[in-house]
C-alpha cells in the first residue's frame, strides 16, 4: 500500500508511437521536428471524415511477443506490451517472486481495441 513515505521512481521508459519505436527514436524524432500524421493504412478510413492519423508504422509485436500471443492480442495490447518490455529492460530489472508486488505500469492508450471492435 503506497502511504505518505513512499517514493515512487521511474526506472525506465517505454514507447511506441507515431515518430518511433522507442524513447530514443521517439526524442530525436520530435527534437527534428518531425510529424507521425500519414495516411490511415491500418483499416479503410472510407466511413469517416478524416483519413489521416497518427498510426505506429513498423512495429512487429513478434519482436516482443510469440507469433501466437500475437494473436490473441488486440493491437493497443501488444504495443502496451512492447512498451513494457522496454521500460523494463532500460531499467534493468528482471521480475521475480521478491520484487513483483513492488513494480507497477502505467499506460496511456487513445482508443484501445478499435481494430477488433471494427
Amino acid at each position: 500500500m503506497l502511504t505518505i513515505n513512499n517514493r515512487v521512481v521511474v526506472t525506465g521508459i517505454g514507447i511506441l508511437c507515431p515518430v518511433g519505436l522507442n524513447a530514443s527514436s521517439t526524442w530525436e524524432a520530435l527534437i527534428a521536428g518531425k510529424s507521425g500524421i500519414d495516411y490511415i493504412t491500418l483499416f479503410d478510413p472510407e466511413p469517416f471524415a478524416t483519413k489521416f492519423a497518427g498510426e505506429v508504422k513498423g512495429f512487429e509485436p513478434t519482436d516482443y511477443v510469440s507469433r501466437k500471443e500475437a494473436r490473441h492480442m488486440d493491437r493497443f495490447i501488444q504495443l502496451a506490451v512492447a512498451a513494457s518490455s522496454q521500460a523494463l529492460k532500460q531499467a534493468g530489472i528482471q521480475i521475480n517472486l521478491s520484487n513483483q508486488n513492488n513494480i507497477g505500469v502505467i499506460i496511456g492508450s487513445g482508443f484501445g481495441g478499435l481494430l477488433t471492435l471494427s
